[in-house]
């Protein structure tokens, strides 16, 4: 395995925040991992990653457990969320397999001490594994309940001094103004605001992660996750994505 790479000149971008779901992971199984999806998503950062930028992650815990739905079914909801950042650390290891196979330098990092399996978030260490060109997962989230991996993603994004937060859709190519799948007539937008994402509530992300990408002037990307080759496209200025900014 390799840790270094030189940029390539055709990104503007040095470092990124790139958010999935849990759900991104379970293919079309419904539940759970589904490896030959991992896997995918794997060679989809792996040529990002080739192209020399730096790259951060962070990964759902919806295809195993949501805190949320389980307060719903009368579980305890702090209880829910902490099971829920478990999941998502579940989540982190088996994309640090796969992109480990793929001869790509990894640590996952969990906001939650599990020294055995993951480090510690520790901000400086983690910058200094992105500068030596390490692909850093971030799990369980902010490690605090009631805070969903979005906020924990924009969080990240801007410790790490991100350039942008790039957000990977199953199914859908962008923002919409109504759910595509549902309505003909729905709009996509090349760019929108965050006041507007907020106003329409258009569910890019929870509106804590779209007040705090606008506090610190975090712009969000989003693109088709299941496009092939859609990561690095995006990240040179082609394909078809969505960029909710200032």
């Amino acid at each position: 395995m390799t840790e270094t790479s030189t940029q390539d000149p055709a990104t503007q971008y040095q470092r990124v925040m790139l958010k999935i779901s849990g759900e991104a992971l379970m293919g079309d199984q419904g539940y759970g991992l589904h490896p030959p999806t991992i896997q995918r998503i794997a060679k989809e950062v792996q040529t990002v990653h080739e192209m020399g930028v730096e790259i951060c992650m962070v990964i759902g815990g919806g295809n195993i457990f949501r805190g949320l739905q389980g307060a719903a079914q009368g579980m305890e909801r702090t209880t829910g969320d902490y099971m829920g950042m478990l999941a998502t650390v579940l989540n982190a290891l088996a994309m640090q397999s796969a992109l480990e196979g793929l001869g790509i330098f990894t640590r996952v990092i969990s906001a939650i001490p599990m020294d055995q399996v993951c480090e510690p978030y520790i901000r400086r260490r983690a910058v200094r594994h992105l500068e030596k060109k390490r692909v850093c997962i971030f799990a369980a989230g902010t490690g605090n309940p009631y805070f969903t991996t979005d906020t924990g993603a924009v969080l990240r994004a801007s410790e790490m001094s991100c350039d942008a937060i790039f957000m990977g859709k199953n199914g859908v190519d962008g923002v919409y103004d109504k759910d595509p799948a549902k309505h003909d007539d729905a709009k996509r937008y090349d760019k929108i605001t965050y006041d507007e994402v907020l106003a329409q509530h258009l569910g890019v992300m929870d509106a804590t992660a779209i007040a705090l990408a606008q506090g610190n002037s975090q712009p969000i990307i989003v693109f088709p996750l299941d496009e092939p080759d859609g990561f690095r496209k995006v990240l040179a200025g082609e394909g078809t994505f969505t960029t909710v900014s200032g």
